[in-house]
C-alpha cells in the first residue's frame, strides 16, 4: 500500500472519529439545573493594568441575579490596583496582596468570598454576558462539583486566529468527549462548588494551577463542561512567547499526568503519533505529485472543521484556514512534546 495513503488513512480515523462524535454530542441530552445560588467571581491580577478594566466591567455585567465580584492584585509593578479601585460598584471588592503567584491570589480570593459557588476568570479576559448563568446551569446534581466554559482568542493575526481554531478544536473535542467528564477547567472560566475547594484545601499551588485544580476535585465528584459558557481571552503574540507558554503549561500536565482519556500517557503518545502523520503526509503528498490525495486532505480537515465552527460561533476564516492551521499546530506541538520529554527523561537519569 502507498505508504502517504497509509498515512492520510491514519489521519482521517483520528480526526473523523472525534468530529462524528461531536456529531452525535449535539443531539446528546444536556442537563442542567435552574437554580440561582450566590456566585463569587474571582479575578487575579498581576500586571494587568492595561486590560483590568474591561474584565472587571464584564463581571460585572453578568446577567445574574446574585453574585459579586473580587479582584485580588497579586503584588503588581504597574497601575493594576489604582485601575481597579477606580470602578465604583456595590459588587465590586478590591484587594492588593504580596506577590505569591496565581494559586495564591485566588485562596485570598476565595478566603473573602461569600459565594456558594466560585467562578474564576483571568484579567486579561472578557466573559460574555451569560457565561456565569451557564457555568452555574451545568451544576445539574449534588455530584458535580465542578464546571469548565469555552475559551475563545480575541485578535486578528495569524497566530491569535490559529490559536482561536485552536480552541474551537478543543470545543469540539470537549462536546465530543469530555461533556459530562472534563480533564480541565480551565482557569479563564470555570466555576466550582464553595465546599468542594474548601475539601482540597483551596486552589492548587501548582504552575497549571487550573488543572492540578480540577484533577483535585475530581478525587470527590465530577467536573462537566458548559460548551455556552463563552470567555474571550488574550493570548500570544509572538511565537516566542507563545513556547514558554505552551512548554510551562506541557510540563505542568506530565507532571500531574492523570485525569482519565485525556490526559492518560498512552493517548498523549498515539496523538504524537498522529500529529507526526500531520506534518510529514500533506507536505510529501505535494512533493510526490499527489495532487487529489493533497486536496481530499485539504477538503476532509475544511470540512470537519466548518460544523464546529459554526456552530460554536467561530470566524469562518478559521475553518477556510484550518489545513494550514493544523500543520503548523502539529509540527509545534510534535517539537514541544519531544522536548517535553526529553526533559523529564534527562532530569531522572
Amino acid at each position: 500500500m502507498n505508504p502517504l495513503l497509509l498515512g492520510l488513512i491514519v489521519i482521517f480515523l483520528w480526526d473523523g472519529y472525534f468530529f462524528f462524535n461531536y456529531i452525535i454530542s449535539l443531539f446528546r441530552n444536556y442537563r442542567i439545573n435552574e437554580w440561582e445560588p450566590k456566585v463569587s467571581i474571582i479575578i487575579p491580577a498581576y500586571n494587568e493594568g492595561e486590560r483590568v478594566l474591561r474584565a472587571i466591567e464584564s463581571a460585572l455585567a453578568q446577567d445574574y441575579p446574585d453574585f459579586e465580584v473580587i479582584v485580588v492584585d497579586d503584588g503588581s509593578e504597574d497601575n493594576t490596583f489604582e485601575a481597579a479601585s477606580s470602578v465604583t460598584n456595590a459588587r465590586l471588592k478590591v484587594y492588593r496582596v504580596e506577590h505569591g503567584g496565581k494559586a495564591k491570589a485566588l485562596n485570598f480570593g476565595l478566603s473573602k468570598a461569600s459565594g456558594e459557588v466560585i467562578v474564576t476568570t483571568d484579567a486579561d479576559s472578557r466573559l460574555e454576558p451569560d457565561a456565569v448563568k451557564e457555568l452555574v446551569r451545568r451544576f445539574y446534581s449534588d455530584e458535580v462539583l465542578g464546571v469548565g466554559g469555552q475559551v475563545r482568542v480575541a485578535g486578528g493575526s495569524f497566530l491569535e486566529m490559529a490559536q482561536d481554531a485552536e480552541h474551537l478544536r478543543i470545543a469540539m473535542f470537549r462536546r465530543a468527549k469530555e461533556l459530562d467528564d472534563l480533564s480541565l477547567a480551565p482557569g479563564p472560566i470555570a466555576a466550582f462548588r464553595r465546599e468542594a475547594l474548601e475539601r482540597i484545601g483551596g486552589f492548587v499551588e501548582d504552575i497549571v494551577e487550573d488543572y492540578a485544580t480540577t484533577k483535585a476535585v475530581k478525587e470527590f465528584g465530577k467536573v462537566v463542561y458548559a460548551p455556552r459558557a463563552r470567555v474571550w481571552t488574550k493570548m500570544p503574540k509572538s511565537l516566542a512567547v507563545l513556547w514558554r507558554q505552551r512548554k510551562r503549561w506541557f510540563l505542568g500536565d506530565l507532571k500531574n499526568l492523570g485525569g482519565g482519556f485525556t490526559k492518560d500517557l498512552a493517548f498523549l503518545l498515539l496523538s504524537d503519533v498522529v500529529a507526526f502523520f500531520d506534518v510529514i503526509v500533506p507536505p510529501l503528498l505535494l512533493l510526490t505529485g499527489q495532487f487529489e490525495l493533497f486536496a481530499l486532505w485539504w477538503f476532509f480537515e475544511t470540512f470537519t472543521m466548518l460544523l464546529p465552527t459554526l456552530f460554536e460561533g467561530g470566524r469562518l476564516i478559521n475553518a477556510l484556514l484550518f489545513p494550514i492551521i493544523l500543520w503548523f499546530w502539529a509540527a509545534f506541538y510534535l517539537t514541544l512534546h519531544v522536548y517535553g520529554y526529553l526533559s523529564v527523561l534527562l532530569r531522572r537519569v
